[in-house]
């Protein structure tokens, strides 16, 4: 199977994550387009500065390739006004996916009303620009009950406040690959996960992140049903090799 076209190949540290120069970061992020590039993945995933850079390298070698950022990223807490003024940036720079992190902690505290009206917003400038939109729900912060409940509430506002035809362009997302779990539990998507996502966001699709770490793991994950992967390893399980990245 070629997976090349599930793969939302990512880079999403900054410097001071890394623990390297902003000059050095840079690199990294231009070496990871251009990898994604010449591999012909679906997607590339960075930051919102550099998506500018990502059109440029794409528009100059004729490529396919789009290009993701994340909005409130990667806790999610901010406010809507914050989020909706990160996604109107991201839009203005030429990403193609908008991949939000949702409120999760609101969620679990039983804001439902703060995260329906997130959901919605988002998505209607998602939409209206064209875009793809991702919702992140950080599995590993959930109860496997909590899991379900939010991926149906957001299939259900998406299904309320939108025609069937955009229901393909509005995702429910498992991971930022960012949460630290306690023990070293799995922060990501796992296939128990992924099934109650499936199960419970459809008709929307599902995007399996963190945790996807060899092309084993993303054949099962493509047969169980998800339209993308997101990792930093793109190319090693592309090439059928073992990666230990987080995300």
């Amino acid at each position: 199977m070629n997976v090349k076209q599930y793969l939302d190949s990512t880079y999403l540290k900054t410097a001071a994550q890394a623990g390297i120069s902003e000059e050095d970061n840079s690199i990294v992020v231009k070496n990871a387009i251009a990898e994604a590039i010449q591999e012909k993945f679906k997607l590339i995933m960075i930051r919102s500065e550099y998506v500018s850079l990502a059109k440029e390298m794409i528009l100059k070698e004729n490529s396919n390739l789009l290009v993701g950022t994340v909005i409130d990223f990667p806790k999610g807490n901010s406010s809507l006004e914050s989020k909706i003024k990160e996604a109107n940036e991201a839009i203005e720079n030429g990403a193609d996916d908008l991949d939000f992190v949702c409120n999760y902690e609101a969620f679990k505290n039983g804001d439902a009303s703060l995260i329906k009206e997130e959901i919605l917003i988002g998505s209607q400038i998602g939409l209206a620009n064209n875009k793809t939109v991702k919702w992140i729900i950080e599995v590993a912060a959930l109860t496997d009950k909590e899991i379900i409940q939010l991926s149906a509430l957001i299939k259900n506002v998406v299904i309320s406040n939108f025609k069937e035809e955009d229901y393909a362009s509005v995702f429910v997302k498992s991971s930022t690959g960012f949460y630290k779990t306690e023990n070293d539990l799995p922060n990501g998507a796992t296939i128990p996960t992924i099934i109650m996502m499936l199960e419970n966001a459809s008709p929307l699709p599902v995007k399996a992140a963190g945790g996807v770490r060899s092309y084993e793991d993303a054949v099962e994950m493509i047969r169980l049903g998800v339209k993308r992967i997101g990792t930093s390893a793109a190319k090693a399980i592309a090439d059928g090799k073992n990666t230990t990245n987080q995300y």
